[in-house]
């Protein structure tokens, strides 16, 4: 059997904390609401363990804090929605972040009220300045499974095309922002590593299969 990554011991952290979490947001019954507690204590210990710089009961704390009743407390993926913007040139639109320097497409939180196809929209334009129609989707991952990030999250991206708009970047959220070919990509950049192959397959009219997780055999080690 495989050796346990910090990865699978968060993974299991916030999958048991969702189990948690959810069940304390639809139950009364004060003796499965002990037993609810009691696995968000071990989650929280989980969790820390893999990530030392964190402290096991402020993350108790805070996942107690946000807890919910009913529908509201049923714990889900976030869900993140980017677009991969492609211009004349058959260059593409991307972002480098400020908090990390990383390269990017534009990509950020769903907002309520909008389509996923709209935030795409939104956020290629606060990002970067540039208006985009949406063409199509490209795919949607898993983050946590992916290995980009620590919460558990879905992320959607749309292929779009630029319609107009000038190269402004977010004075708070991007360093530089830019179009770029496909042999000269910036560094370091992030993206699945079949991302950009699918999105210049788009970008040229190329069929292509739009790329999801495939379901595992085994999701939990046995």
């Amino acid at each position: 059997m495989d050796r346990v990554t910090a990865a699978d011991l968060i993974r299991w952290s916030e999958s048991l904390a969702g189990v948690a979490r959810t069940g304390l947001g639809f139950t009364q019954n004060l003796y499965e609401r002990e037993r609810f507690e009691e696995i968000l204590h071990i989650a929280a210990d989980i969790r820390a363990a893999s990530e030392h710089e964190l402290d096991a009961g402020e993350l108790l704390t805070e996942w107690m804090r946000i807890i919910g009743d009913g529908v509201a407390g049923y714990v889900t993926p976030k869900i993140a929605v980017g677009a991969v913007v492609s211009n004349d040139a058959g260059e593409i639109l991307l972002i480098q972040r400020s908090d990390s320097g990383v390269w990017l497409y534009p990509t950020g939180w769903a907002d309520v009220g909008y389509s996923p196809a709209e935030v795409a929209v939104k956020e290629v334009r606060e990002e970067t300045g540039i208006e985009c129609e949406i063409r199509g989707l490209l795919g949607v991952l898993d983050g946590m499974r992916r290995g980009f990030t620590k919460v558990p999250l879905y992320s959607v991206v749309f292929h779009g095309v630029a319609t107009g708009g000038e190269l402004t970047g977010h004075p708070l959220e991007t360093r530089d922002v830019g179009f770029f070919r496909r042999d000269a990509l910036p560094t370091p950049i992030a993206g699945s590593e079949n991302v950009w192959d699918v999105a210049f397959a788009a970008i040229a009219g190329e069929p292509f299969d739009v790329f999801y997780d495939r379901p595992r055999d085994e999701i939990w080690r046995t």
